[in-house]
């Protein structure tokens, strides 16, 4: 399986859902091609073809109440519910159909009039069941999963084709053709538990309603977009090829019938040679779907409809020109089956890039309406077609010529189609967002005229006309237009003159191309001078003159700017340019702060593992970016002996540097397996987590569901256990202690539920899992009571599913403590657990009154100093982790009576959170009077912003009555943790705020 994945570019997590949904469109690919070589030889051969104009006919005009039904069901039912509902219709109507065939032939009875029914009802349901089943795999994958199983799918629906063929071949000697379509229906059957399976473990999870401000999209009526097709020569034209191919390929399928029917007069015989086409026809589409992509990817989609629109003619001339001789049903059936493969497999697709030209907004409109009207119109002028033959009685010949006709002038739509398209293309390309630039920029590439066009929007007034030429041209990368791009290196807007910059290709430029780029190397612009490194580091014919301007700016005021220079001259490969990087490399690491985080990635990228040892230095930089830029250059260059100090410090981690930590393991790989796995037993709650994320990416599935699922219930078990710490609390009487026990409870539960998730998701479908994890917290009830029925299922692991929806149901709610003497029982459990915390807190209730044990001096020390900080605004929002931080960097200091805390004007390190004691502030107002401004009692801070900010104190701050007890915060410790944790900083701007305004209406108090 491993050796298939990888031979179709898929992944192993794509294996669960391609072993559910694969074998679905194979059994669907058998089942609706029996179907319709069953209904197809009845028709054909107990009511005639000739009467095939009249049917189609009479489908043109049911098609509109089946789009009308179609979208009814969809306005009222549930995604899920209606999949479900629309396959159990297919189902029913094919089971019906099957047993009235078998009916009908069990007795001998022939009712003649039923084959048109069977044809329609038939008919409707091969093309529903394959939509259907595309929309269902659209819905399951993610975009880019899509694009890797997409072609497995169709891959299986072929295969299945192929199949059907050769069953119906043997069926229909053994049975005839109604037993051939009652296995069609016996194989939709088959496949219902598959298809109910894959819509209940995945399909339902992604249908949960998750909050979204999703804007409506603007809706545009049949009758506006048939308006603005007549205006529009390109909307035209599509519909119109829309059309016109289906006619054709209708009229083609009328032909093939009735030489057929010659050919094969028997039921028997007429029915074995259509499955066998039907074998050869999806042979054919499973050869396409090797070749079809890079088809598109080398015509694009206008020069692939003009490809098409050949074959069409090709395929007319040859029926034009043997009908009616021996070679009649050859070439006939060879031009139905190419005519086949081409509308519905390679038509399609080519059309939907069309509407990529129209606005985001009106896109779905347009493309749905115009299918509309194309599907109606095209079976109407193919039944049309056909009522030539079977009522005027054309000959065939003229049949044929008509037929060419017909493909002669689809051709020529098609040629000015592709002329239309790239018009429309180049007026819409301001219009077009990065993705879908991206995706039309082959038909840029091949189209001169198109590129002319774009060349010409360079010289155009508006910016963003030019941004958008010079992303195209950038693409490009064509030399020729390298004295273009020079012209615009002038340019006053300078995102124009990066631009033009990044669209230049200087492999092959001149000493003059050189000088003129150069220039950008002084400019006061960052980036300008950045992208000029980058691309005289391209101009390695130049190697020379490009080291010597390169060198100089080795020692530019910008750490960015350096780091390309480094990579450029890198790409030298020469021992002057090793040497000079490898100098300013030492020099930049060696100072650490925000330059090193630049080269830590340039280390990174050019795998320079002789900068580790100072790599590995910067892990205890204080700038917090350089720590994070180190972390993550080790994990890219897999060095695991920086695991354990690394598994060390993850408690005291904030949220970027957690996540990149985590990332770092990952990137390791299988060297990093086993110290993860050693730290796991006992591992406090966010080393845990980091340990079981990484785990869950590493380890193959197996080894996840049996050692780590293991290893998350027992974590969940301790969670449960740990919710009574809070309620026993209580129950002796220590309130505070017992809301801070509830708030780390919270947090280890954030922790634990963050590596259950990772680990489901290594289990599960990862989307799945993402909208069950984010519709299980979802303040709406009924969100969340059916994401918690998508875990009762057993998502990913049965037992760590229903596990963890036990402790979601029970929330917050412990198991009841009735007693005190339980309540002692339950703390002296969390005083020997592994959360320091816990044991923290939990000793602190069990020490009688006024006694303290020596051990516990230092924590207990910090456990009231974070019972103190919670009771002040400024940390009033913080969790418990976060007050923890703050508490460890307190110092207590006492200041004695009269003794002065700040001086005003003079600079101040710190700030002082009082804990006993009055301190009194004053200041001296505008109009020059000085007066008491406040006093400040326990709990007010004072010293916030000058301590921040490294400013002169505004106010003078003096002991009042006695001595005053504080804890002292140094302002850069303060300005660390705010860069680590923003919410610590939220709540200092909101209290300042606060202080703001008093000390406001204080000053106007003295100036008054």
């Amino acid at each position: 399986m491993d050796r298939f994945l990888r031979a179709i570019g898929a992944r192993p997590e794509d294996q669960r859902k391609l072993l559910m949904m694969a074998p679905v469109f194979f059994i669907c690919g058998i089942s609706e091609m029996l179907n319709y070589n069953g209904f197809m030889t009845l028709f054909n051969q107990r009511f005639g073809s000739e009467y095939l104009p009249y049917v189609y006919a009479a489908e043109a005009f049911i098609l509109p109440l089946e789009a009308w039904l179609l979208s009814w069901l969809a306005a009222r039912l549930p995604k899920p519910k209606l999949m479900r509902v629309l396959y159990g219709i297919l189902l029913g109507i094919v089971v019906v159909n099957g047993l009235v065939l078998l009916v009908l032939q069990s007795f001998g009875l022939e009712l003649r009039w039923y084959y048109p029914v069977l044809f329609i009802a038939s008919s409707f349901v091969v093309r529903q069941q394959t939509i259907l089943l595309w929309s269902l795999a659209v819905d399951l994958c993610s975009t880019q999963q899509a694009k890797r199983l997409m072609p497995v799918f169709v891959g299986s629906a072929t295969l299945g084709g192929v199949a059907a063929g050769l069953l119906a071949q043997l069926i229909s000697l053994a049975f005839g053709p109604e037993v051939v379509y009652a296995a069609g229906g016996l194989l939709l059957l088959a496949a219902l538990p598959n298809y109910r399976k894959v819509i209940s473990r995945y399909l339902v999870p992604l249908s949960i309603k998750l909050e979204a401000n999703a804007q409506e999209e603007e809706q545009v009526s049949t009758a506006a977009v048939f308006k603005h097709a007549l205006r529009s020569p390109f909307l035209l034209t599509v519909i119109l090829l829309m059309t016109l191919m289906p006619a054709l390929y209708f009229l083609m399928e009328y032909q093939f019938l009735n030489v057929t029917k010659i050919s094969f007069p028997s039921e028997q015989a007429f029915s074995r040679f259509f499955g066998m086409i039907t074998m050869v026809l999806f042979v054919l589409a499973f050869l396409l779907q090797t070749v079809s992509g890079k088809l598109m990817a080398r015509l694009g989609a206008s020069q692939m409809l003009t490809a098409i629109s050949g074959v069409y003619v090709i395929s007319f001339a040859g029926a034009l020109i043997f009908v009616g001789g021996s070679a009649a049903l050859p070439i006939i059936s060879a031009g139905y089956m190419l005519l086949y493969l081409l509308l519905y497999y390679s038509a399609e697709p080519s059309y939907q890039l069309f509407f990529k030209t129209l606005p985001l907004a009106q896109r779905d409109s347009y493309r749905y309406a115009a299918q509309g009207i194309a599907a109606s119109a095209g079976i109407l002028i193919g039944a049309g077609l056909q009522f030539l033959h079977s009522g005027f009685g054309l000959s065939w010949t003229l049949l044929s010529f008509v037929g060419l006709a017909g493909a002669a002038l689809l051709f020529v739509l098609a040629w000015f189609g592709r002329r239309f398209y790239m018009r429309e293309l180049v007026n819409s390309v301001q219009t077009l967002g990065e993705n879908d630039l991206a995706e039309q920029f082959d038909e840029f590439s091949r189209n001169d005229a198109a590129i002319d066009e774009v060349r010409r929007m360079l010289k155009l007034p508006q910016d963003s006309a030019k941004e958008i030429a010079l992303q195209i041209l950038g693409r490009l990368q064509n030399p020729n237009d390298v004295t273009e791009l020079l012209a615009l290196i002038d340019d006053p807007n300078p995102r124009i003159r990066v631009a033009a910059v990044r669209a230049m290709n200087l492999e092959s430029a001149d000493l003059h191309a050189m000088v003129k780029v150069a220039a950008f190397l002084e400019d006061p612009d960052d980036e300008m001078r950045a992208e000029g490194v980058r691309q005289i580091g391209r101009m390695k014919h130049m190697e020379h003159q490009a080291f010597f301007f390169l060198r100089q700016k080795l020692l530019d005021r910008h750490p960015s700017v350096v780091a390309e220079a480094v990579k450029a001259m890198y790409s030298f490969n020469n021992a002057p340019s090793y040497e000079a990087c490898a100098e300013v490399i030492d020099r930049i690491l060696d100072e650490g702060g925000e330059s090193s985080v630049y080269i830590c990635r340039v280390v990174a990228e050019l795998k320079l593992h002789a900068f580790v040892p100072k790599i590995e230095r910067l892990v205890d930089e204080a700038h917090p970016a350089a720590r994070v830029a180190a972390i993550s250059c080790l994990g890219t260059l897999q060095v695991t002996s920086i695991i354990p100090k690394l598994l060390e410090r993850l408690p005291m981690m904030d949220q970027e540097m957690f996540r990149t930590t985590t990332e770092s393991f990952i990137q390791m790989g299988s060297s990093a397996v086993k110290p993860l796995l050693d730290c796991l037993p006992d591992a406090p709650p966010k080393r845990w987590t980091s340990a079981v994320s990484a785990l869950s990416a590493l380890l193959p599935d197996e080894q996840v569901r049996t050692g780590l699922t293991d290893e998350a219930l027992k974590r969940l078990s301790e969670l449960e256990a740990a919710s009574g710490y809070s309620l026993s609390l209580k129950q002796l009487g220590k309130a505070e202690l017992s809301h801070l026990a509830l708030m780390r409870w919270r947090e280890v539960r954030s922790f634990i539920f963050a590596g259950v998730w990772a680990i489901l998701s290594k289990l599960a479908d990862e989307q799945v899992v993402d909208a069950i994890k984010h519709a299980a917290a979802d303040e709406d009830e009924e969100i969340r009571s059916n994401a918690w029925e998508v875990l009762a299922e057993g998502m990913g692991e049965r037992r760590l599913s229903q596990f963890l929806l036990t402790v979601l149901e029970r929330g917050e709610e412990g198991k009841p403590v009735q007693s005190d003497e339980e309540a002692r029982s339950i703390l002296e459990a969390a005083v020997k657990g592994s959360d320091d915390w816990w044991r923290e807190i939990a000793a602190a209730a069990l020490v009688e009154e006024g006694e303290h044990m020596a051990s516990d001096e230092q924590m207990m020390s910090r456990l009231n100093k974070v019972v103190f900080l919670r009771q002040v605004p400024y940390f009033t929002d913080l969790s418990l982790e976060e007050l923890g931080l703050i508490a460890s960097i307190a110092e207590e200091h006492t200041c004695l009576d009269g003794e002065n805390l700040l001086e005003r004007g003079e600079p101040n390190p710190a700030m002082y959170v009082i804990v006993d004691g009055n301190i009194e502030l004053t200041s001296i107002s505008a109009a020059g009077w000085e007066g008491t401004i406040g006093v400040l009692g326990t709990g007010d801070v004072c010293g916030v912003t000058s301590a921040l900010d490294s400013t002169p104190s505004t106010v003078t701050a003096q002991s009042l009555l006695g001595d005053v007890r504080v804890l002292k915060l140094v302002g850069d410790n303060v300005s660390r943790l705010i860069r680590l944790y923003p919410e610590i900083g939220i709540g200092l701007l909101r209290a300042s705020f606060a202080r703001i305004r008093l000390l406001e209406e204080m000053m106007m108090r003295i100036d008054s």
